[in-house]
């Protein structure tokens, strides 16, 4: 008898908003992700909820989906969210996109001389400034989308070893974008573990005869060397590494994972476990050579709790073939 008199509880997107920080407060990021776009699709005009989850997407690194939110409030609402600037700066930064993060930066300065995160954009700018290698990278604004595209797709097909498809992706990548640093030492990389390994040593050495300070290239050959038995010369480039101490996540991943496959399982170990997990939650690499390095530190309850996060994060791998069984 009471049938039609129900009414519907239709949450109004502050509800689904409060339910999303909360979540994020206590680290549960993929429920916060979840609150949050309810949020959004009830109320798609705010945003304050598109910036809170791009708060989310960059916690986790997945720095590309925090920008593409931050870039739709910028051109929708930009003045009256001119920290938008500075988180789309952050976000460029760690993905190695220099000039951008540098753009970005600058433009959040003009435009509050006095904001909240001056400091952090002040220090931003200047720890860019000490970066020589790629600062020759100069998109222009309109290219991003493609560029940010590519890097997504092979990302995807690198971290699953599946180098038949990301070399010509790569190919394609490297002449839309000549300049693009680490682009062409993926390619080099995926040479190597495809098969050609000729190549893809002549072509490293090539680049660092360029830039003798490449970390990329150091690091390619170190694991090149290594891989063709030849551990003196794999220890050469180690020795230049190891005193290296990058600013950016995903290259002090590419130190800890080249350590940990060169067999200074201990040096790895120190350096994975500075890392902050939450921005490399999509790489394969950090968890299987981060539980390698815990295994041969005599952690093995810790690489088992790795390998175990891993499989389940990541369907494709294989949970009864343990990478520290496999080398």
């Amino acid at each position: 008898m009471y049938k039609d008199k129900v009414i519907p509880f239709i949450p109004e997107g502050d509800f689904y908003f409060t339910k999303g920080v909360e979540a994020f407060q206590k680290r549960k990021f993929e429920l916060a992700i979840k609150w949050l776009k309810k949020a959004i699709e009830q109320t798609p005009k705010e945003a304050l909820y598109q910036c809170q989850l791009s708060i989310v997407y960059t916690e986790i690194g997945q720095f590309h989906k925090a920008n593409q939110l931050l870039t739709e409030v910028v051109s929708e609402h930009g003045e009256h969210y001119i920290d938008c600037y500075y988180l789309i700066a952050n976000n460029y930064a760690h993905l190695g996109l220099f000039q951008d993060a540098k753009r970005f930066a600058e433009t959040y300065l003009e435009k509050n001389v006095d904001g909240e995160f001056k400091e952090e954009a002040e220090t931003l700018l200047d720890l860019m400034d000490l970066d020589e290698e790629e600062d020759d990278d100069d998109w222009a604004y309109e290219e991003e989308d493609e560029l940010l595209i590519y890097q997504e797709t092979v990302f995807y097909h690198l971290e699953r070893e599946e180098w038949d498809i990301a070399l010509p992706l790569l190919d394609e990548l490297m002449t839309l974008f000549p300049t693009h640093v680490s682009a062409k030492h993926e390619y080099a990389f995926a040479k190597f573990f495809d098969g050609d390994q000729g190549e893809a040593f002549r072509l490293e050495k090539e680049w660092l005869e360029e830039n003798p300070q490449s970390l990329y290239g150091h690091t390619n050959l170190a694991i090149f060397y290594y891989e063709s038995g030849q551990q003196e010369m794999a220890d050469e480039h180690i020795e230049v590494i190891r005193n290296v101490y990058p600013i950016h996540e995903q290259q002090k991943l590419r130190i800890a994972f080249t350590l940990a496959r060169t067999g200074y399982c201990a040096e790895a170990y120190s350096r994975f476990r500075a890392l902050s997990k939450s921005q490399l939650q999509g790489h394969v690499s950090y968890y299987k050579w981060y539980s390698v390095a815990a295994y041969h530190c005599g952690e093995v309850d810790k690489a088992n709790v790795l390998w175990a996060e891993a499989c389940k994060r990541f369907t494709f791998l294989d949970k009864n073939v343990k990478p520290w069984n496999a080398e």
